[in-house]
């Protein structure tokens, strides 16, 4: 999306104002889910998913599957019996043995080897190999959660017809998840602004040499000029020039996600610092108009890594359960915790909700 502001939606796929973003029901903590080979990047993102109050809410309610005509393979569906087995079952572990069946479909694509991305906020794509879900080979934690909430997306648009960009950035999904990035580039010539708008779902933070995550963020945001091979083609101008760039967020999303990339671009190396981050988070100096309100979140599940090298290891999970508490959940267990136990952990992905 190009110019000085943005144009709102004429319709919405999901009103925003059904959204409810506190437990509608307080119960105990879920049950734990079984490695079915090498399926922890799988079991913590299905988890966190699970412990996402807006989304939860919605799956129990089925208001998805009360409707769904799409034919054989739908996430939002997967989703929706699994949060309620999770949250439901009397078991203290469950076999995702289901959400595995159906995401062999080949509507359904992930990673199927480890990577992170660099910290250029590209992926390493010498290190991937894309296609069907395959459950004995390893993958991204990172990468299945992108890949699950773009297909629960799909299915919402399953059954619309004849829509533009707008209408899709209003279902459930980008509801939640989504926001709004500002990219603002000033021609070092004849200066020249322009406003440059992108969607986002998560974002995804450099962290070399970044101590904390507001660290992370004030170099998100900091100006970087944008010359060499990466010339700016000025439409005053009418030519490629240097440039200065300012990203920002420009619509702060209900439910914030964030990765800190572990990998090392130029040695494909993890760094495995530990990276400071809060239990309430003031997104507004990083925002568009950072003098404005405070816009607070609030911590409630961290996914880790833990392993030398980013092609292997192990990925487990804290989140915030209903009740209020917090668990550790490491595939079977689910042990609770006190949070200064989850705020001093190695975190590769954390989740905010507002």
């Amino acid at each position: 999306v190009i110019g000085k502001g943005m144009t709102p939606p004429q319709k919405t796929l999901f009103p925003p104002e059904k959204i409810s973003m506190d437990w509608r029901q307080k119960r105990r903590p879920g049950a734990g889910l079984y490695n079915l080979g090498s399926t922890c990047y799988l079991n913590v993102i299905l988890q966190c998913l699970t412990y996402t109050p807006p989304l939860a809410n919605y799956l129990l309610s089925r208001q998805h599957s009360r409707f769904c005509d799409q034919q054989g393979f739908c996430m939002m569906c997967i989703m929706e019996d699994h949060v309620r087995k999770v949250l439901y079952s009397s078991a203290t572990a469950i076999r995702p043995r289901a959400v595995i069946r159906d995401l062999k479909c080949k509507q359904f694509q992930v990673l199927q080897l480890v990577c992170f991305p660099s910290t250029k906020g590209e992926l390493l794509t010498s290190f991937l190999v894309i296609g069907e879900f395959k459950p004995d080979i390893p993958g991204d934690a990172y990468e299945f959660l992108r890949c699950t909430l773009n297909a629960m997306h799909r299915a919402c648009l399953s059954g619309s017809s004849d829509l533009d960009n707008s209408p899709q950035e209003t279902s459930i999904i980008h509801e939640i998840f989504g926001g709004f990035l500002r990219s603002r580039v000033t021609c070092l010539s004849c200066k020249t602004v322009f406003d440059f708008f992108k969607v986002f779902l998560d974002l995804l933070l450099k962290i070399k040499g970044a101590s904390s995550l507001t660290t992370a963020l004030e170099d998100f945001v900091k100006p970087k000029e944008v010359d060499g091979k990466k010339y700016f083609k000025c439409s005053k101008c009418k030519k490629k020039v240097a440039a200065s760039k300012v990203v920002t967020v420009h619509h702060a999303p209900r439910v914030l996600t964030v990765c800190l990339g572990r990998a090392d671009h130029q040695s494909s190396r993890k760094l495995s610092q530990v990276v400071e981050y809060p239990e309430c988070l003031d997104l507004r100096p990083y925002t568009s108009d950072p003098a404005g309100e405070p816009i607070l979140y609030s911590l409630y599940a961290v996914v880790v890594h833990t392993g030398h090298t980013c092609l292997g290891g192990h990925f487990f999970c804290y989140t915030k359960a209903s009740n209020g508490q917090w668990y550790k959940m490491n595939d079977v267990s689910v042990d609770s915790c006190a949070i200064h136990t989850v705020l001093g952990q190695q975190a590769y992905l954390l989740f905010y909700a507002r």
